[in-house]
């Protein structure tokens, strides 16, 4: 579950690598207006509740949803994640977050939840995330700390893990070296689940090279 879309609404939600129809979205936002009674809702939390709908009659093995807005607030922050992800604290939403970094690194600290893994992709995080983080007792793991990252003079790179795990893997397909920094953070959390979703590192190193996002450093060749 992504926000916002570029082209299309069925692309915020996403079952299996496939964007939901249009029958089956239309169909859970009626499943929404339903249940809701008389209790209001804004275009974001009856999507969002749409989608989870969906979700939940799918039985998936594993969700991944993105919390927009800094996160305490958000719509998608009322799952309690086995995992949480701040890949990055910048100035965003300053109206609603507050204008310094550390202001919005408390708002986006709000995924966080107690004895659970709180994974930071930023090195040099505001402080005042992995504070929050270690208050509530997280279990923080911070690139930059406890997983590492570094260039293989061959080309690639090692993800280090807090375990003392060592992954020699491709670069990512996404563009860009904060891209290192995503992919380790996506790494710890999957290897966080433990035994709850087994992956060979074969499959690590397949999604690397594969991971896309339209719009993002998109590179569309020929006439466009």
């Amino acid at each position: 579950y992504t926000s916002p879309h570029l082209l299309d609404y069925s692309e915020r939600v996403r079952i299996d690598g496939r964007p939901a129809s249009d029958e089956a979205l239309c169909a859970s936002f009626a499943e929404v207006e339903q249940a809701r009674g008389d209790t209001p809702l804004t275009y974001f939390e009856f999507g969002t509740l749409a989608a989870l709908h969906l979700f939940a009659e799918a039985s998936l093995d594993l969700a991944v949803l993105e919390v927009g807005l800094g996160g305490r607030l958000d719509a998608v922050n009322l799952i309690d994640a086995d995992v949480s992800v701040v890949t990055s604290v910048g100035h965003d939403h300053q109206d609603w977050l507050g204008e310094s970094l550390e202001a919005i690194a408390a708002e986006k600290s709000g995924i966080f939840r107690p004895n659970r893994p709180a994974i930071i992709g930023q090195p040099d995080a505001p402080e005042r995330l992995r504070q929050e983080a270690e208050r509530i007792g997280a279990q923080v793991m911070q690139v930059g700390r406890e997983i590492g990252v570094a260039p293989e003079p061959g080309g690639g790179w090692t993800w280090t893990g807090p375990g003392g795990e060592h992954l020699v893997l491709p670069a990512p397909a996404m563009r860009g070296r904060v891209q290192y920094h995503n992919a380790a953070a996506a790494i710890a959390a999957l290897r966080s689940l433990g035994g709850r979703l087994p992956l060979p590192v074969n499959a690590l190193r397949s999604g690397l090279s594969r991971a896309q996002l339209r719009g993002r450093f998109q590179v569309i060749p020929g006439d466009v």
